[in-house]
């Protein structure tokens, strides 16, 4: 974060999405079958931040794997290493990959193939170090003149951490000619960001009578020019190799002749190895695609006008003229768009009306209900997100204790003859596969009322939308939603859990062999006829007009005992046993199944589904359900663990209900008083407060200014692109025969609309420009370098300030 920011007028943010694709001609393995077992792994200077799955026995091996983060701090080289894997020892590095940060722009969003570079312990430094320098005259007895410098190490941050631990401590040498003095500081335990805070003194130049082998004379003042400081850090060690070394800094002491004192930060640099010539293909190469940018988020009322045209996208006629839908159309990548966006409308609350929308539009343009949802589209990116942020806790509850169990039993499930292990039995294999998939695919279909509400609003609009445009396939509203909820959301998560926050690390390769191969079943199985009850209930939804569906969806039936609700005056308040139907549209009771409602509650009307105490009516497995004007309806059901599938069922059609009630009485109101809290009237509020059961919305930590920043920088990025549509719009190409190639990849239903939205957005972009200008400008005239924040040796800032210099010379 730089100096100019303790303002708070803006934040400095760090994204980086990564493609990791694949390596080749790795070096053979010194061994009778010269494979390798590799990984790759993506580091902020030392720290690793991502591994990949492990590929065996391959020189070549591909990884298809993409890894998207907010990078927390800030950092000198993006760096990937190859590690060959071994069973007995250490994994070893094969050879790495390091990105500057000041190139990483070089390489935005492009395939490259990168050359794999030696790793020598020499080269491996991170961190920083800050030192006060003073060089002083002293007069001794007889009048002369000497020269002393006193070197001060205050503290050191941000050093690599080896072996798990960092024991650092720094050595401080006076370097000549013909003269060599060290000092060393005392070693800290246990921190890489050590304050040390000890001044040493040297010698420059001594008096002609000082009669040492290494003295210098009076005359030799000169020879200073040629001298310098060099700092050292060092990781104290018990291994009988020695300390291990961190990184170092060199400083002429000329640069003291215009100015005795100094005090700066330095980044530390790696120590010179004899420049030893290697073959830089010797060791194969790797091809990535790298994302990299930094927002610098100012405060919210900068970014009103571009987020109120964004936030209005849902509500744009049609939806292809909205600033949500052009992101997507310009962006090279609709994951690009999707990303910012869904965060952006799930802050605000917009997400299920903006997917609706750009759902529906898609249907619509579908041919065939085969291949519903079923490209890359901006609204296939936009929910598969939406499910990974709201739907974490869900995949938590539904599938970690199994995957954890799988990842620590190691059952054998290879179902291919060819790649048996010797004393596998293949119908012992099948077996413990087919249990496996049993156990998941039913612990799925039992979630229905833990599925996140934001997720059943979309299935159900997705499900609505598809129902409707192919009216002849009683199947397509099923298909739409298992088309996400199986192939996009569990299948992904059981064949990588690590990218789901399910494990921390990708699984071993017999376990993630056995992932897969559920991963492949679920996906069958998601389509069959035995999953429609699931499907059914996670694409119910409590906000909808349920008059718009043609027929209600049928969640839970079955007898239960109820408790006369008093409707009639002077009727008995007695128990009797009732058939109850609980769609989406309403709960219902009749005296038998098939007979006419004797009593319907609407959806809408159900304030909240709660236990009832059993000293109420000493009856077990009792629960209420609370209507508008205090009236309760008393249910007991046939068990407990029936009593809790109906409340959590009635809970989950109904937590959207505006008018929910957030407290309630657990006991019954009998003989003029609620036996729970006494209280006499009977429309007394409730004593308690309401489970709730289930969230209703998921909390998420989104910073909605940083996200419109995001997207900022996304249409500036693709400004050409903006004014290409723009043109395409003023065509009469696009109004009148057939368009122009250049146009053609643009989808444009209204031109009018659309080039009214691409105005705005123009606008909004060209204003925010104009103020990160300003903040650049800002910023060039108050940053010291040398700075905490910005280090001698930040190549990075160097740049920067060569940029500004030349920005400033032209203005003027």
């Amino acid at each position: 974060m730089d100096n100019v920011l303790i303002c708070n007028l803006s934040v400095l943010f760090f994204f980086s999405f990564l493609s990791l694709g694949e390596a080749k001609n790795l070096p053979t393995y010194p061994g009778p079958n010269k494979m390798r077992d590799c990984y790759c792994t993506v580091n902020l200077d030392q720290e690793e931040v991502f591994r990949t799955k492990i590929v065996e026995k391959s020189l070549c091996p591909f990884y298809g794997e993409d890894f998207y983060c907010e990078i927390p701090r800030t950092f000198r080289h993006l760096s990937f290493y190859i590690f060959d894997r071994d069973v007995f020892r250490r994994d070893s590095i094969i050879g790495k990959v390091a990105i500057q940060k000041e190139d990483l722009q070089k390489y935005h969003n492009r395939d490259t193939w990168f050359q794999l570079q030696h790793v020598d312990a020499d080269s491996e430094v991170q961190g920083k170090v800050h030192l006060e320098l003073r060089l002083s005259e002293v007069i001794t007895d007889t009048g002369v003149v000497c020269h002393k410098l006193a070197t001060r190490v205050l503290e050191c941050q941000g050093l690599p951490i080896v072996n798990g631990q960092c024991d650092p401590y720094a050595t401080v040498t006076l370097a000549g000619p013909s003269r060599s003095e060290a000092k060393k500081t005392k070693v800290k335990k246990k921190t890489n960001n050590p304050h040390f805070d000890e001044v040493f003194y040297f010698e420059v130049t001594r008096p002609s009578s000082y009669n040492k082998k290494s003295h210098f004379d009076i005359e030799d003042v000169d020879e200073v020019d040629k001298m310098e400081i060099r700092v050292d850090l060092w990781n104290a060690s018990n291994l009988k190799f020695g300390d291990e070394f961190l990184g170092e800094l060199r400083l002429p002491l000329k640069f003291l002749r215009q100015s005795s004192s100094y005090e700066a930060w330095y980044f530390l640099q790696p120590r010179d190895n004899g420049n030893k010539s290697l073959k830089p293909d010797d060791l194969g190469s790797l091809r990535l695609n790298v994302v990299y940018t930094e927002d610098h988020v100012f405060s919210s009322d900068y970014y009103s006008p571009l987020r109120d045209v964004l936030l209005k996208s849902a509500d744009v006629e049609p939806v292809s003229a909205s600033a949500a839908h052009i992101l997507g159309e310009v962006c090279r990548e609709k994951q690009e768009a999707a990303i910012p966006l869904v965060r952006l409308f799930l802050h605000y609350g917009r997400i299920v009306p903006f997917i609706s929308a750009i759902a529906n539009a898609e249907v619509k343009r579908t041919q065939d209900p085969n291949t519903i949802f079923r490209g890359n589209s901006l609204t296939s990116k936009c929910i598969d997100e939406t499910m990974k942020l709201a739907g974490m806790h869900y995949l938590q509850v539904t599938l970690k204790p199994i995957i954890d169990e799988i990842c620590q039993v190691h059952k054998p499930c290879e179902i291919d003859p060819v790649k048996l292990k010797d004393g596998e039995n293949l119908e012992n294999n099948r077996e413990n596969l087919r249990q496996y998939v049993d156990r998941i695919f039913t612990v799925i279909t039992k979630s229905g009322v833990s599925c996140p509400t934001v997720m059943c609003d979309i299935f159900f609009s997705l499900r609505e939308s598809a129902a409707k445009r192919f009216q002849g396939d009683l199947d397509v509203r099923y298909t739409a939603v298992s088309s996400f909820i199986f192939l996009r959301f569990f299948a992904p998560a059981i064949l990588s859990p690590n990218l789901f926050q399910l494990t921390p690390h990708h699984p071993d390769p017999q376990t993630s062999r056995t992932l897969t191969l559920i991963s492949k079943t679920i996906q069958t199985l998601g389509s069959l006829s035995k999953s429609k009850s699931f499907l059914d209930l996670i694409s119910s939804s409590g906000r909808r007009d349920h008059k718009s569906i043609e027929q209600p969806i049928l969640l839970k039936e079955g007898f239960m005992i109820k408790r006369a609700q008093g409707r009639k005056r002077f009727g008995m308040k007695n128990f009797k046993k009732r058939w109850f139907r609980l769609t989406n549209h309403e709960f219902t009771y009749q005296k038998s199944k098939g007979d006419h409602p004797l009593c319907s509650i609407p959806i809408e009307n159900i304030l909240a589904v709660e236990r009832l105490e059993e000293e109420s009516f000493k009856m077990k497995n009792m629960f209420q359900v609370i209507q508008p004007e205090r009236r309760v309806l008393y249910i007991q059901a046939n068990n407990c663990v029936e009593a809790k599938d109906w409340i959590d069922i009635l809970t989950k059609v109904s937590q959207c209900n505006k008018k929910r009630l957030t407290v309630y009485h657990p006991s019954a109101y009998l003989n003029g008083h609620w036996l729970c809290c006494k209280a006499t009237a009977d429309n007394t509020p409730g004593c308690t407060p309401c489970t709730g059961g289930l969230p209703a919305n998921i909390q998420l930590d989104i910073d909605g200014d940083r996200e419109t920043e995001r997207i900022y920088s996304l249409f500036n990025l693709y400004m050409p692109k903006l004014e290409k549509m723009q043109e395409a719009c003023g065509s009469k190409s696009v109004y009148d025969g057939p368009e122009e190639e250049e146009y053609s990849t643009f989808i444009i239903d209204d031109p009018k609309e659309t080039y009214k939205t691409l105005k705005l957005i123009i606008e909004g972009v060209g204003t925010l420009e104009q103020e990160h200008a300003q903040y650049k400008r800002d910023k060039f005239k108050k940053t010291k370098y040398g700075s905490q924040e910005h280090p001698i040796g930040d190549k990075s800032f160097q740049t920067y300030i060569r940029q500004q210099s030349e920005i400033s010379a032209h203005s003027i």
